[in-house]
């Protein structure tokens, strides 16, 4: 299926003026890739629940011009780390403005928002509140199986 949507679809787009097929990339070659292009375009058409391809874009500086569906409005900061748009002719317009954002910027935001340093301390605090949360929990426990022993002794000498 996919071999056939490449020869009917994408095949006779590769002799325009502009177009440079690359075929596929490994990692090391994906960052240089992703680090040398003006802008990332991302034109996805259905609720993808999470952009990878997006936080890469920006891992290497690389402004992303994005349709507004799934996880685009979460991950990109219109006008800051990329534009988000509604249609086709909307990116067509906007994409000068694309090309205009602070790369630099946009690399701190990725370091801000999705590094390992950031994902790591975000869930270093999400357990120390669920072991905070065991420990009030387990001392509520305890606080009311210590009150029904009380009643139950109270009870018994009555």
């Amino acid at each position: 299926m996919d071999e056939q949507y490449f020869r009917e679809r994408v095949a006779p787009l590769l002799d325009q003026p502009g177009i440079e097929f690359i075929g596929e990339i490994n990692e090391h070659q994906k960052a240089e890739f992703l680090g040398q292009a003006s802008g990332l375009l991302f034109p996805i058409d259905w609720p993808e629940p999470f952009g990878l391809v997006m936080i890469e874009a920006m891992a290497c500086g690389t402004p992303v011009l994005a349709f507004n569906r799934g996880s685009v409005p979460e991950i990109i900061e219109d006008g800051k780390t990329g534009i988000v748009v509604q249609s086709k002719d909307e990116a067509i317009k906007k994409l000068p403005y694309l090309l205009d954002l602070d790369r630099r910027r946009i690399r701190r935001e990725f370091e801000r928002r999705f590094s390992a340093r950031r994902m790591a301390h975000d869930h270093i605090g999400l357990y120390q509140e669920l072991l905070k949360d065991e420990r009030e929990g387990a001392f509520q426990s305890d606080a009311i199986g210590n009150a029904q022993q009380i009643d139950q002794s109270r009870s018994a000498i009555q």
